[in-house]
């Protein structure tokens, strides 16, 4: 679907790779901070959130989580090595974006998890509320990526092709649709979250809306994640050289063809 857009069409989103806030050298640190942070995240889900959750499957989770999380880790230790990611950039981008989405799902299991430690909750709504929460999760994400893919046909990431108050207005109303479904979803998660009863609203608030907040944030930032590593995988101009720069753009808008 994007091999009808140009270089040119997505030329804005090199704005990152060229501010070097993702470079290959910069990934490679955030890889070897997420290596503590995915311990300390998974410390806090399984031992604190979860300590006494009656989710089910919960050992089973813990396991898998723990293994995939472990896999990850060490590859974030092979990808931040230099001569590794030098000649592996886009595996390195993509090992970034899973490890990213590995806090989504920390972030998440944790809200499910805290629920399931209510002295009511009972395993049947807590199933509930798990399939309404992921039902929203892939509703955030189409929605975002089908909008993301409206904005590049639009030209929306060309540059110079719109004023920054023209980009500004767009942005803000072409959000009305997603936020309008999204808080219908909000509403009837809210619903079925009381049936489970809590220990009081600030730390549902805390421990449940505010997870579940940050897991739908990080979907959200995932289409422009995937579109960027599409753009290393096509375009030369996406991509470093051996001493860290950031290649040349390709002003006239032809591609390279994926391989």
């Amino acid at each position: 679907m994007f091999k009808r857009l140009s270089e040119e069409d997505f030329a804005v989103l090199r704005g990152p790779l060229e501010s070097g806030r993702q470079s290959p050298h910069s990934l490679a640190f955030v890889l070897i901070l997420g290596i503590f942070l995915q311990a300390l995240f998974f410390y806090l889900t399984y031992y604190i959130a979860g300590k006494y959750t009656i989710y089910p499957n919960f050992e089973s989770i813990q396991k898998i989580h723990m293994r995939i999380t472990a896999v990850l880790v060490l590859l974030s230790v092979v990808f931040a090595i230099p001569a590794v990611f030098k000649r592996t950039e886009k595996i390195q981008y993509f090992l970034s974006i899973v490890v990213t989405q590995n806090f989504a799902v920390f972030v998440y299991l944790s809200a499910l998890f805290f629920l399931g430690e209510d002295d009511d909750a009972t395993v049947e709504p807590l199933v509930n509320v798990t399939w309404i929460t992921l039902s929203i999760g892939v509703f955030v994400f189409l929605a975002t990526f089908i909008r993301f893919y409206l904005l590049l046909q639009k030209g929306y990431y060309r540059k110079g092709s719109k004023s920054e108050e023209l980009r500004g207005k767009f942005e803000t109303t072409s959000y009305i649709p997603i936020a309008f479904i999204g808080s219908i979803g909000i509403v009837f998660l809210i619903q079925s979250v009381m049936k489970l009863g809590s220990s009081g609203f600030s730390d549902m608030l805390f421990y449940v809306f505010l997870p579940l907040g940050l897991f739908y944030a990080l979907l959200f930032v995932l289409p422009e994640q995937l579109v960027i590593l599409y753009c290393k995988i096509r375009f030369e101009s996406f991509q470093f050289d051996e001493r860290g720069y950031l290649q040349s753009a390709n002003v006239s808008g032809n591609s390279r063809k994926m391989k």
